[in-house]
């Protein structure tokens, strides 16, 4: 798929998005390494960003294929790399592309597409383009874990539309900038279950000029039964539906995350 002239929406702030506090403090980290060494490997991670769980991943041993639109976030996972042993950064390979469509020449034991990648597809058809392109790239009986949020339907009807919130702490980048990051949702399309949504970093440099970066994007929500139709009708068959990283399962906690592991069926 051609990616010429794609705007890339992390452009502004791909350098601050590993200091974001509920970033940093995801518990999911430890979920998606078991994961990929139970697999034995190789691992593609579709929406890997700056390496957030890729890196953990490669230190863990197994070999993973780290695939993004986002050529600024890309450039921050490489600069990470960087820091690590040879052996780790020997593990990896990081190809830039869209995950709707794509051709890797490689299969894999596991895919995987944490923290919510899946959602920024807005469409069935790209859904469907998408699981299309994993189920080729994985082995027979290999595994797909997908990660949404589950839709908690106080918040999808709340008056809130187009006010700021902010409900996390100031953070402080190496090079003294301190932020503090807001969100608002612009609009929410019922019909098509997608919320617009706007993160506004308000950055204060160390010399204290001020600037405001806005990273905008649709987030698709999807709820249980909709995409386990939608991986089954897709060649997968659903193994668990997880509530959390710990492996409760789903009805558990409310609203919780809304995590599949999912098996190639045969062809």
């Amino acid at each position: 798929m051609d990616l010429a002239g794609r705007n890339d929406e992390y452009a502004s702030i791909a350098d601050l998005y590993d200091h974001v506090v509920p970033y940093r403090t995801r518990t999911d980290i430890d979920f998606f390494v078991e994961a990929a060494r139970l697999s034995g490997g190789p691992v593609l991670e579709l929406g890997c960003g700056t390496g957030r769980v890729l890196i953990p991943t490669a230190r863990a041993g197994c070999e993973i294929v780290g695939f993004d639109l986002s050529a600024n976030m890309l450039q921050i996972c490489e600069k990470r790399l960087l820091d690590e042993k040879d052996a780790v950064r020997s593990r990896v390979r990081l190809i830039r592309g869209d995950m709707r469509k794509f051709d890797l020449a490689s299969t894999f034991s596991v895919v995987t597409l944490p923290f919510r990648p899946f959602q920024h597809l807005t469409t069935v058809e790209d859904q469907m383009s998408c699981l299309a392109s994993i189920r080729r790239h994985l082995v027979p009986g290999g595994s797909l874990i997908v990660d949404l949020f589950n839709p908690w339907l106080e918040a999808l009807v709340r008056d809130d539309l187009g006010q700021e919130i902010e409900d996390e702490p100031e953070f402080t980048t190496p090079d003294g900038r301190r932020v503090v990051r807001r969100h608002r949702v612009i609009s929410r399309d019922y019909a098509n279950q997608i919320s617009h949504i706007e993160l506004i970093y308000y950055v204060t440099h160390p010399g204290g000029r001020g600037e405001r970066l806005i990273h905008a994007f649709p987030m698709r929500y999807l709820y249980r039964f909709e995409t386990e139709h939608l991986l089954v009708r897709c060649g997968f068959q659903v193994e668990s539906v997880y509530a959390d990283y710990d492996k409760s399962p789903y009805g558990s906690k409310y609203p919780g995350e809304l995590i599949f592991v999912a098996k190639r069926t045969k062809e």
